[in-house]
């Protein structure tokens, strides 16, 4: 092989293992969000509309605790969304 079909192979190697790794950090970003959304955003409302203990907790900070995951969770799927707009 010559010295430019070698140049070439190792660009678009690093150009895949670029993209792998960006799919990756938005795969995990995105994972974290549905987390996110998940335990902070549904749970909370879920535990306080089926079940009779409050635990002390207003239930206006019930939703203010889950309007702040539901703005987390999208602003890390948004971020996500940008290292995705990365690929090569």
């Amino acid at each position: 092989m010559s010295l430019l079909e070698d140049e070439k192979k190792a660009e678009e190697r690093a150009k895949s293992v670029h993209n792998e790794r960006t799919k990756l950090t938005a795969s995990y970003v995105n994972t974290v969000a549905g987390g996110v959304f998940t335990v902070g955003g549904l749970t909370p409302i879920f535990a306080v509309l089926y079940t009779n203990a409050t635990s002390g907790v207003p239930t206006w900070a019930v939703i203010l605790i889950s309007l702040v995951c539901w703005i987390v969770s999208a602003a890390l799927h948004y971020r996500a969304r940008v290292y995705l707009g990365e690929l090569k």
